[in-house]
């Protein structure tokens, strides 16, 4: 039964930016595809737009379905749509996959035309700030000067922080969830061995697996078995998993025996379909790399200066991967530049995934700032 409340049947768009795009690495792309959705309806002075910005293995499918795929809802449906917190009678919300995604965008499984070949690791590394400038350049295609927010959780977060500082005059407000203005060593430490799981993978060929008819499947599966672990929490895993057993004895050997083990097990290998591992390994990096204060010495209020939205950051107590902490640094930064802020810290026991989850309270706050949007 589909939601009464959905966007309903929605259709990718494709643009060509025929422009050349100098990224933060120094490496250049001459032109590169992007592919987007649209839910709402642009109003006439174009002041409702809004900007949706995916995490690591998200996409630019954030609300409603597939007419083909029924089942295929958006990554952020319970959020986005008639009536949610980020209302679609109200708003026009873009969704994009970003450069060196594996979803229609210009990535590593893309065809570079100077080869005629899958760009694999030749594809250059991509930043937050990257990202950004590609995504100014669909908002001038699509004729949009300002966006009335950018929106993100976790990586998406990070974006949504990133535009209110490359472009302060072009978005009014700036929701971070979940976010971080930059990494911890415990987490870059977590994003390095996942990497190394894919690199070490013998199907992985440097890269240029595609050339091989292969996947490195293991390494990948591994990689996101790991980042399963560091998205729930305790609480959740021991609520869902606890130490319930398959068949209910220990069989004394290295097969599946736990509930836990065969959910990790499970999620690790439906997303070695979903997912290119170039990609997995480009999206880590950018989170790596990710720090508006290194320009600054360090000093985030210095970062931040020249910021003019508007902020709403929320971050959630059992969020061990970007807790709370983390969020109230951005915060302290903001407030000491003077900056307009609201800060929720919600009880949830879903750790890093509870930016996802249908939780009553949240979505409340998300859509109480989001009333007091103008338009």
């Amino acid at each position: 039964m589909q939601d009464s409340n959905s966007v309903g049947i929605v259709t990718p768009q494709y643009v060509h930016i025929d422009k050349t795009l100098k990224l933060k690495s120094g490496s250049v792309l001459t032109s590169y595809n992007l592919v987007y959705e649209t839910y709402g309806t642009l109003n006439a002075d174009r002041s409702n737009a809004l900007l949706i910005c995916h995490a690591l293995s998200g996409n630019h499918h954030v609300a409603g379905v597939y007419a083909d795929k029924p089942k295929s809802t958006g990554w952020w449906d319970n959020m986005v749509g008639p009536g949610k917190p980020i209302d679609t009678n109200k708003f026009f919300v873009i969704g994009v996959n970003n450069l060196g995604g594996c979803h229609g965008s210009t990535g590593p499984a893309s065809i570079d035309a100077r080869t005629g070949k899958h760009y694999g690791a030749n594809f250059p590394i991509v930043t937050v700030e990257d990202w950004v400038e590609t995504q100014a350049q669909l908002a001038e295609h699509l004729g949009i000067q300002q966006f009335a927010a950018v929106i993100g959780g976790s990586l998406g977060g990070m974006q949504a922080l990133q535009w209110t500082l490359d472009y302060p005059d072009k978005v009014r407000h700036g929701l971070v969830i979940a976010a971080a203005a930059k990494l911890t060593a415990q987490n870059i430490a977590f994003n390095d061995v996942a990497r190394q799981a894919i690199l070490t993978d013998q199907d992985f060929y440097g890269g240029d697996y595609y050339s091989y008819n292969t996947l490195p499947r293991r390494g990948l599966r591994l990689a996101r078995m790991l980042g399963h672990i560091t998205y729930l929490s305790d609480h959740s895993m021991a609520t869902k998993f606890g130490r319930d057993l398959r068949d209910g004895k220990f069989s004394f050997g290295y097969d599946v025996e736990f509930e836990i083990e065969s959910y990790l097990r499970y999620q690790g290998d439906k997303f070695t379909d979903l997912f290119d591992a170039n990609s997995y390994l480009l999206m880590t990096k950018a989170l790596d790399y990710f720090d508006p204060a290194n320009a600054y010495d360090g000093d985030l209020n210095a970062a931040f200066k020249a910021v003019k939205a508007s902020f709403l950051v929320l971050s959630f107590t059992t969020d061990w991967r970007f807790s709370p902490e983390r969020s109230r640094d951005i915060v302290k930064a903001l407030l000491n530049n003077n900056i307009n802020v609201s800060y929720g810290e919600i009880t949830s026991a879903h750790g890093h995934d509870s930016f996802l989850m249908n939780d009553a309270y949240y979505h409340q706050l998300v859509q109480a700032y989001m009333n007091n949007i103008e338009v």
